[in-house]
C-alpha cells in the first residue's frame, strides 16, 4: 500500500459518490434554494403574508389593508393587480402579494413534508424493528396492521375527516396539524416493511451472535446493532418520501381538503386554477405555485436516486 493513499471511511465514500452524481447536487442546490426562499424570503419580503392590496378605480392608486378588506367595497376596487415593480408576481383574487404567499406556501408545503416523514419513520422504524426481530406471533400481527393501513383509501378518508373537521369547527390553524399527525400514521406501513425486511436478514449475521452470547438486552440489539444497519434504506425512504408527501399535500389543498383559507400552501394557491377566467389571464398566480411544486418534488427524486447509487454503486442505472 502506498504511504500517501487516503483511506476514506464508508461515509466519505458514500458522500464522494453522492457529489459525483450531478443530477444529486442539481437537487440539493434546489432544496437549499428552496429552503432559504421559504425562511429568509418573508424576513426581507415588505409584505405580511395576509396584508390585502386594491386599486381605487378613481384615482388609480393602490390601496394597502390590514384588516382583511373590511370597507374595500365602499371604494370601488379591483384585487388582481398586474406584475409590476411593487408586486414581481402581481397580486392574487383576494389582493395579496402572490410572491410573499409563495414564501409562506412553501413554510407550510415543506414543514408537512418534513413533519409527515418524521412521523413515519418512528413509527416505521420501531414496529418494524420489533416485526424483524421477534418474528413468529409478534411479526403476525404487525404484518396483518401494515396490510390494513396498505388498504386503507386514502383521498376517500381525508375527505371524511375534513368533514369533521368541519363539523366540528376546528380552526384552519390546527387543521394543519391534524393532516399532518393523520398523513404520518398513515404511511407508516411502508417503513415498516422495508425495515422488517433488513432486519430480517441481519439477525442471522454473526455479531448478532456475538451479541445475543454476550447477553445483551433486546432493545439494546434492536435499536443498537440492527436498526443502525438499517440507516441506508431509511435515508432513501425519507428523501423519496418528501418528495411525494409534498405532491399529496399539494393535491390535497388542491381539491379542497388539505391546508384551509387563510394559510398558504402551495397546493391551494394552484387551486385558483380551477376558475377559468383566472386560468386563462392571469397565469401569474397559479403558474408560480405549480412551478415550486414541480422542482421541488423534482429535487428530492433526484437526491433519493443519488443517495440510492451512493450507498449501493451496483444499482446505478
Amino acid at each position: 500500500m502506498e504511504e500517501n493513499q487516503v483511506i476514506m471511511t464508508p461515509g466519505q465514500l458514500v458522500m464522494k459518490r453522492f457529489f459525483r452524481n450531478k443530477l444529486a447536487c442539481a437537487g440539493l442546490a434546489i432544496i437549499i434554494v428552496m429552503a432559504l426562499f421559504c425562511l429568509i424570503g418573508p424576513i426581507l419580503s415588505p409584505y405580511g403574508e395576509y396584508e390585502i392590496f386594491y386599486i381605487n378605480m378613481d384615482t388609480g392608486e393602490e390601496v394597502r389593508m390590514t384588516d382583511g378588506g373590511v370597507g374595500a367595497s365602499n371604494i370601488g376596487v379591483n384585487v388582481k393587480a398586474p406584475i409590476s415593480a411593487a408586486h414581481w408576481l402581481g397580486t392574487d383574487s383576494d389582493g395579496r402579494d402572490v410572491l410573499t404567499r409563495l414564501m409562506y406556501g412553501g413554510r407550510i408545503s415543506l414543514t408537512v413534508g418534513f413533519v409527515v416523514v418524521a412521523i413515519e419513520l418512528v413509527v416505521g422504524v420501531l414496529l418494524g424493528g420489533i416485526a424483524g426481530y421477534y418474528g413468529g406471533a409478534i411479526d403476525m400481527i404487525i404484518m396483518r396492521m401494515v396490510e390494513v393501513f396498505y388498504c386503507l383509501p386514502f383521498v376517500p378518508l381525508m375527505l371524511i375527516l375534513s368533514s369533521l373537521f368541519l363539523g366540528y369547527g376546528i380552526s384552519p390553524r390546527y387543521k394543519i396539524y391534524f393532516i399532518m399527525i393523520v398523513m404520518g400514521i398513515l404511511y407508516w406501513a411502508g417503513v415498516a416493511r422495508n425495515v422488517r425486511a433488513q432486519i430480517l436478514s441481519l439477525r442471522e449475521m454473526e455479531y448478532m451472535q456475538a451479541a445475543e452470547a454476550a447477553g445483551i438486552s433486546t432493545w439494546r440489539k434492536i435499536f443498537k446493532h440492527l436498526v443502525p444497519n438499517t440507516v441506508p434504506i431509511i435515508i432513501l425512504i425519507a428523501t423519496m418520501d418528501v418528495g411525494g408527501v409534498i405532491l399529496t399535500e399539494s393535491v390535497l389543498s388542491f381539491l379542497g381538503v388539505g391546508i384551509a383559507w387563510p394559510y398558504a400552501s402551495w397546493g391551494n394557491m394552484a387551486n385558483v386554477v380551477t376558475q377559468s377566467v383566472i386560468l386563462k389571464n392571469y397565469p401569474n398566480i397559479w403558474l408560480p405555485p405549480g412551478l415550486l411544486i414541480l422542482l421541488t418534488v423534482l429535487a428530492f427524486n433526484f437526491i433519493g436516486d443519488g443517495m440510492r447509487d451512493a450507498f449501493d454503486p451496483r444499482m446505478k442505472r
